[in-house]
């Protein structure tokens, strides 16, 4: 199956020259968590498990749920390369289109992979897969359909990895036997290099992930990164406020431009153009890249810019179009 991913800025860089890009061609937060100074023994030490158990405190504290379903890992990534290798492979739905790395890390691990359209086609997997709200167009479900969904299937993977601005979406507090929910760290904190993400599942399903996964999984700056950012609940507010009033103003550039708005999230907006392919190649030409899909000649997907200067220069570039 293709893997087929935005932040590819540098292959951006080759092909259309200069060096003072805006990447909006991914769903990370352009105005990051700031970071402060960190303790020296985070970078020379191993990290400790007291500094892993802080972590853990805080995200049950973020995600509502308890400490003993929270397994930190080096990015929802990870998890999603580990989870299919976890127990005998069998038949996998994943609705779609979504998050393209699930369905292929599934059928690299030997699972006869389903790319389904709706809950009805996924009753009888013996795994589903579903992202809320969904990446690349914004679909959300209730956390009563989600635990609808679960009664049908035998192990369900809800990825939640823009959900932090959107609690209301989660089931990750609802201590559903057969869910297991991926949260990321560095989309909402805008922190995505740190490799930080969370799973939420039964405790013998995260002994298993953290197995697989070894010691030392998280480094010890994202460990110490983490808890501080997880506490710190006027900083995410504000960010939410920021993120809600952003997307507002772009999606009026994109009307503007004659686009329609299919979707998104708080981090991130889908929009229908009469051509993608034309369309980021005139942005490309302003040193802002954004997101194009190989099964959409249409589709086009925007992150949020942060501050004033790449507000000004996303503006500029609309209006030259």
């Amino acid at each position: 199956m293709q893997r087929d991913h935005g932040g590819n800025i540098d292959a951006a860089m080759a092909r259309f020259g200069g060096a003072d890009w805006i990447d909006l061609s991914t769903g990370i937060n352009r105005c990051p968590y700031p970071v402060g100074d960190l303790p020296p023994q985070v970078w020379q030490a191993l990290p400790v498990e007291a500094a892993r158990q802080r972590l853990i405190a805080a995200a049950a504290g973020w995600f509502g749920c308890d400490a003993a379903r929270v397994l930190p890992v080096a990015g929802a990534s990870a998890a999603i390369q580990l989870l299919p290798r976890q127990g005998q492979a069998g038949r996998a739905a994943v609705l779609w289109p979504s998050y393209n790395e699930h369905g292929a890390s599934l059928f690299a691990a030997g699972w006869a992979v389903d790319q389904v359209a709706g809950f009805d086609a996924m009753a009888g997997a013996d795994l589903a897969v579903i992202v809320n709200p969904n990446n690349p167009d914004g679909r959300e479900w209730s956390p009563v359909a989600v635990a609808a969904l679960a009664e049908t299937v035998g192990h369900l993977v809800v990825d939640e990895s823009f959900a932090d601005p959107r609690p209301d979406l989660s089931v990750a507090a609802l201590d559903l036997p057969n869910v297991t929910v991926l949260r990321s760290f560095g989309k909402f904190w805008g922190l995505a290099g740190l490799r930080l993400g969370f799973v939420i599942a039964a405790p013998d399903r995260l002994a298993a992930l953290a197995e697989a996964a070894g010691p030392w999984s998280v480094n010890g700056p994202a460990l110490e990164i983490g808890a501080r950012a997880l506490a710190d609940r006027a900083w995410a507010d504000d960010a939410v406020v920021y993120l809600s009033e952003a997307v507002l103003r772009l999606d009026a550039l994109a009307l503007r431009a004659g686009w329609q708005v299919v979707g998104g999230t708080h981090l991130f907006r889908l929009y229908e153009t009469p051509d993608a392919v034309a369309a980021q190649q005139q942005l490309a030409r302003a040193q802002i890249w954004t997101r194009v899909f190989p099964y959409s000649r249409q589709w086009l997907r925007m992150g949020v810019p942060g501050d004033r200067d790449e507000w000004d220069r996303v503006v500029a570039a609309f209006r030259a179009m």
